[in-house]
């Protein structure tokens, strides 16, 4: 297998959606080194490697029956099954050696990232909440690259000391939302399929115009949450989120008037979390 099939399916240009946050993350905790944003970086390629590498596995029957996804790897039988496990292992392997290289603390804690990631491909066979729940394995980036560094300054009393809240707390909180919102959006590709196939996504329980005035909702929870996150003297973040939070809205509002709003709409949420980590270098 080649690499540029290996990028397929694991999706790379997904990682952008993350990697801002998590380097987010590392400037929150402050004084980083360059050996320290490396393992960080590592650890984060393997994480979002591993959760794809995951919810392709698991859900291999389900992209089968739908029009849309019927072509990926393990869908078609273009990649072996026991392939797609060696680069699962692969990519855990990366998450583990990057946390281990980094400090104890974000060692032990790497089986958070993990559960979350197994879980969430079954979440949407139970409940519509399955968006927030991929929020959520998201929201742990900037946490998990915080705790990268943090973990090897103050070690266990970086997570019981609370040294987490309220702002990496608030953070991680508004980026679960923003994926939220945009996998409400992204799901209204499926909302048939989903309906005819007993899948609970959003759209395919309250309809497509619930599903925008959810997603407008929650932009606009993401971005209260940023706020509440942002230390004082840091115009530049809260105005980076109030920007992004602007744009976001008047692309989904824009929804019938685009050509192609599912792409409008991805290449918007990708720049949302690199807007912000410049708001927040900035300050």
């Amino acid at each position: 297998m080649g690499l540029r099939q290996i990028l397929e399916f694991v999706k790379i240009e997904h990682t952008l959606f993350s990697l801002p946050f998590v380097f987010i993350g590392a400037e929150l905790a402050g004084d980083y080194t360059l050996v320290q944003i490396t393992w960080i970086f590592v650890a984060a390629v393997g994480a979002r490697g591993l959760a794809m590498a995951l919810n392709r596995i698991i859900d291999r029957e389900i992209d089968a029956e739908n029009p849309r996804t019927s072509g990926r790897h393990l869908a078609s039988g273009t990649m072996q099954l026991s392939t797609a496990w060696s680069l699962t292992g692969l990519f855990l392997l990366m998450l583990l050696v990057g946390a281990w290289q980094l400090n104890e603390v974000a060692l032990a804690m790497s089986w958070l990232p993990v559960l979350a990631f197994v879980v969430y491909p079954y979440m949407k066979r139970v409940t519509w909440t399955c968006h927030l729940w991929l929020g959520l394995c998201l929201g742990l980036a900037p946490a998990g690259a915080w705790l990268g560094v943090q973990g090897s300054v103050l070690g266990w009393t970086a997570i019981t000391g609370f040294h987490w809240y309220p702002t990496v707390f608030w953070v991680c909180m508004g980026v679960m939302f923003w994926i939220a919102a945009f996998d409400l959006n992204y799901a209204l590709m499926d909302m048939q399929n989903d309906r005819e196939n007993g899948i609970n996504s959003f759209p395919a329980r309250f309809g497509e115009q619930h599903t925008l005035r959810t997603s407008i909702q929650l932009t606009l929870v993401w971005f209260a949450c940023f706020a509440i996150a942002n230390p004082i003297d840091e115009i530049s973040f809260l105005a980076a989120a109030a920007l992004m939070c602007t744009t976001n809205i008047v692309v989904i509002l824009s929804q019938k008037r685009l050509a192609d709003f599912q792409k409008t709409f991805f290449y918007t949420s990708v720049a949302t979390g690199w807007v912000l980590l410049g708001g927040l270098m900035i300050a």
